[in-house]
């Protein structure tokens, strides 16, 4: 199971949407995954479509970790119950209450809380996409704390790209303190104007600042976005040109962070 955050430092930037956009390609894919919704706005939640029942949230769960069974309170997509696919998607939800740790004071061994919720589910995923505040609080730093990798969303300005450089620096000190396996990888640049002179320059700024790191292909500014997560719908099952060169965006990304973990890279080809 790889366990991959999405994270940004500054807020506005899409970062939820580059989670469902990826989790959708995950979708079509045939991977197993889980999407945690670590976000006290549970946006993420909403536009997979979940349906809460008696199911505990995330932020429940982290108050009692190790009694959690959160295999019993995920609940699924209603992408797959709709009939676009019949793989699995499964989302720990997020609510409010979350926000109780999001304190920049968390000790050690709070950081652990969503290391300890995830240990329940190593049979049931191959991958697992959290979906972080914009912050570098408690849960930003618990979804860390959990993961293998992280991936940053950036857009192509200069308030963002400085965030980003932030975001770098803040992951390189928290590996030093408290997670030495945790590498990033790679930013993803979202909400591209192909005809904006700014944003060509921020992206020409961010292939030096940071090389490799900046993967590609970049994600375009999409004016149907917002009405496909109101509609709590896949990218890659929603009708129009548009949407469906969006799906392919996303499913090269994905291709791009799972190059390096065999596993997941064979069934995505299988």
């Amino acid at each position: 199971m790889q366990v991959v955050s999405i994270s940004s430092l500054k807020g506005g930037v899409g970062k939820t949407s580059v989670t469902t956009g990826l989790a959708s390609a995950a979708l079509a894919a045939g991977i197993p995954t889980l999407v945690v919704d670590l976000d006290p706005h549970a946006d993420a939640t909403t536009a997979l479509g979940v349906q809460p029942e008696s199911q505990l949230d995330i932020g429940r769960m982290l108050k009692n970790p190790r009694k959690a069974r959160i295999q019993e309170n995920v609940a699924g997509s209603s992408w797959v119950s709709n009939g676009s696919s019949n793989g699995t998607l499964d989302v720990a939800i997020g609510s409010a209450f979350t926000g109780i740790y999001d304190r920049p004071d968390l000790g050690r061994r709070d950081l652990r809380r969503l290391t300890a919720v995830l240990g329940g589910t190593t049979t049931n995923y191959e991958l697992v996409l959290i979906d972080c505040p914009p912050s570098l609080n408690g849960l930003t730093r618990m979804a860390w704390s959990a993961s293998d990798r992280v991936v940053l969303v950036a857009e192509p300005g200069l308030f963002s790209v400085a965030g980003t450089e932030r975001t770098m620096r803040a992951i390189q000190l928290f590996r030093q303190e408290f997670a030495p396996n945790l590498a990033p990888a790679g930013i993803i640049a979202n909400r591209v104007r192909s005809g904006s002179a700014e944003h060509a320059y921020r992206l020409a700024e961010m292939e030096s600042m940071f090389g490799e790191l900046l993967l590609s292909p970049h994600i375009p500014e999409q004016a149907n976005w917002q009405q496909i997560q109101g509609a709590a719908h896949s990218v890659h099952h929603w009708p129009g040109d548009s949407a469906k060169n969006s799906a392919k965006l996303f499913d090269a990304l994905l291709q791009k962070l799972l190059t390096n973990q065999p596993a997941l890279r064979d069934r995505r080809q299988r």
